[in-house]
């Protein structure tokens, strides 16, 4: 059923490229080629909305004509350019569902990744839709590795990383804060095992180090303290971390079988 909404929107684009006619003409079937011209037309023009509209209406016309394909993947495009992501990831899992050998088959992954990465909220809210660009991004970049749109898909999944490191951090300086060091810990331990290659994961060393003190487990705080100078010795969080260790009578480890010695072989 072609939605009420829809329908109406299709109509005005038809009045808007009529040249005459009455209102019970204005929405009637019409040739493919008229109507993917005219979604074309709109989304030359920037009326994505209208363009989105007229591109579904080609399917619906013309579902086994060569240019359905072509409209349904346009579709997907226009609503993404109009800001309706939730219906442009919708037309695109649809055209890959319909279409997975496609040649277009990237793109169409690349604008559901993009639909889900221009929902990312700042890090004081909900992460759901992070998480989802997240996943939409590995998952171009593992089928199609040296596609066009790899390379921006793996600089997006870095900031994507970034991002929820930046939250985990967030809730982890909270606990802190309420000297809750086991939830705190919990949290850093995750930047340091999921994200150890974005800007945060210095910091989150060092708030290892002072989590593992505060709950008295002085040989880990040590062994963060010396894969943070491994790896980040000019850091200000190492200074702090050895600063706070030397307050201590404690020195970074300079081996150790401990978890972070596992998973940060360096």
């Amino acid at each position: 059923m072609f939605p009420r909404a829809n329908a109406a929107v299709l109509a005005a684009v038809f009045m808007l490229a009529a040249c005459g006619g009455s209102t019970e003409d204005r929405y009637v079937a019409r040739d493919v080629d008229v109507l993917y011209n005219l979604a074309q037309d709109r989304l030359n023009q920037n009326q994505y909305r209208f363009a989105a509209v007229a591109f579904d209406e080609v399917e619906r016309q013309h579902p086994y004509s060569q240019w359905a394909r072509r409209a349904q993947l346009m579709a997907a495009y226009a609503h993404y350019q109009s800001g309706n992501y939730e219906d442009g990831i919708l037309a695109a899992q649809r055209f890959l569902q319909l279409h997975p050998g496609n040649a277009s088959a990237p793109y169409a992954y690349y604008l559901i990744a993009l639909s889900h990465y221009e929902q990312i909220v700042d890090v004081g809210r909900d992460q759901e839709k992070t998480q989802q660009a997240r996943s939409a991004l590995t998952e171009l970049i593992r089928r199609y590795p040296n596609s066009e749109y790899a390379i921006d898909a793996k600089l997006k999944l870095d900031l994507t990383n970034d991002h929820l490191a930046g939250k985990d951090m967030e809730v982890g300086r909270y606990y802190q804060k309420r000297k809750e060091f086991l939830a705190a810990n919990l949290r850093f331990r995750s930047v340091v095992e999921n994200y150890e290659r974005t800007s945060h994961a210095p910091e989150a060393l060092h708030r290892l180090v002072e989590t593992y003190l505060a709950l008295g487990i002085y040989d880990e705080a040590m062994t963060a303290a010396s894969v943070l100078g491994h790896n980040y010795p000019d850091s200000k969080w190492y200074r702090y971390s050895y600063n706070l260790l030397s307050d201590r009578g404690l020195q970074p480890a300079t081996s150790g079988q401990s978890w972070l010695a596992r998973i940060w072989p360096f």
